[in-house]
């Protein structure tokens, strides 16, 4: 929102442009497109070649780019504002003279306009609303201070004049907002909250990362220690099967032989004392 008041008033406060009319004659001072010549023609608020600007104490038409100098003893030309000629003029109650010279006046003429001592209203100057051009160099220079004034102020900028009025009919509620939006501050507590969270977030990974390095050892832990559990159970189950002690493949056990005289499906009982008998004894069919 600030920009809106900040980009015009830096757009205009440079091209502020008045027409010089005469207080005798009636007619605006006009820059020719062709050459350096100046001319009194009828004010013609929409011809560049009949605005003019202060710039600094230099008068520079819109038309042309250049500014109002002094050539010879008395003859008033444009010329470009950059050149060693006589581009500055000072302005007091409505007369121009140039600056660096004989006390002299800008004089309208019949054929123009040129330097001269008369100080009456061939030498007077003024804009399309009948003010000085003097008021316009007063108003110019004085919003130019002003503003960055304002601006860099911690306080309302009052005019000397008492005049509360400010560029571009701001009020001091919006230059009070201007100077909020241009204000600066101690940058101390900023850098600082950013160090603090620049550090919290470095232990804030440190630890997130510490978290995953535990939790994948751990991970890999459990998956070795499940594939050894089916392994450590199988040896488990054969050693309740077949007792470690009373196994042994490479001593097979000693099978007592069976009697030669005893037969295949005979029961034989051996007895306390060493004796062997048969519990069945076979029967001959004839005696059955």
């Amino acid at each position: 929102m600030m920009l809106f008041w900040i980009i015009p008033f830096l757009l205009l406060q440079d091209t502020e442009a008045f027409l010089i009319k005469n207080a005798r004659f009636k007619l605006c001072l006009q820059a020719s497109p062709t050459h350096r010549d100046l001319l009194l023609e009828n004010c013609n608020p929409e011809s560049d070649f009949q605005d003019w600007s202060w710039q600094g104490d230099s008068l520079v038409n819109h038309g042309t780019q250049s500014c109002l100098s002094v050539s010879g003893a008395d003859t008033v030309q444009t010329s470009l504002c950059a050149s060693t000629g006589y581009t500055s003029w000072d302005c007091s109650n409505s007369l121009l003279s140039p600056l660096g010279t004989s006390q002299n006046y800008l004089v309208a003429n019949r054929k123009g306009v040129a330097l001269s001592d008369v100080t009456g209203p061939k030498a007077q100057w003024q804009d399309a609303a009948e003010r000085s051009v003097c008021e316009e160099k007063d108003a110019k220079g004085g919003h130019t201070r002003d503003f960055p004034l304002a601006l860099t102020s911690p306080q309302v900028y009052e005019h000397t004049a008492g005049n509360a009025t400010l560029p571009l009919g701001m009020d001091q509620e919006q230059l009070e907002e201007l100077l909020w939006f241009f204000r600066r501050e101690d940058p101390s507590t900023w850098n600082y909250s950013v160090l603090a969270l620049s550090l919290a977030t470095l232990i804030l990974g440190l630890t997130l990362l510490t978290i995953n390095v535990v939790r994948n050892r751990k991970r890999k832990i459990m998956s070795r220690e499940a594939v050894q559990t089916p392994l450590q159970a199988e040896l488990d189950t054969k050693e309740a099967l077949i007792p470690v002690q009373g196994y042994s493949p490479a001593k097979p056990q000693k099978q007592e032989p069976v009697p030669q005289d005893q037969r295949a499906g005979e029961v034989v009982v051996q007895w306390k004392d060493g004796t062997t008998t048969s519990l069945y004894t076979d029967r001959s069919e004839e005696a059955i």
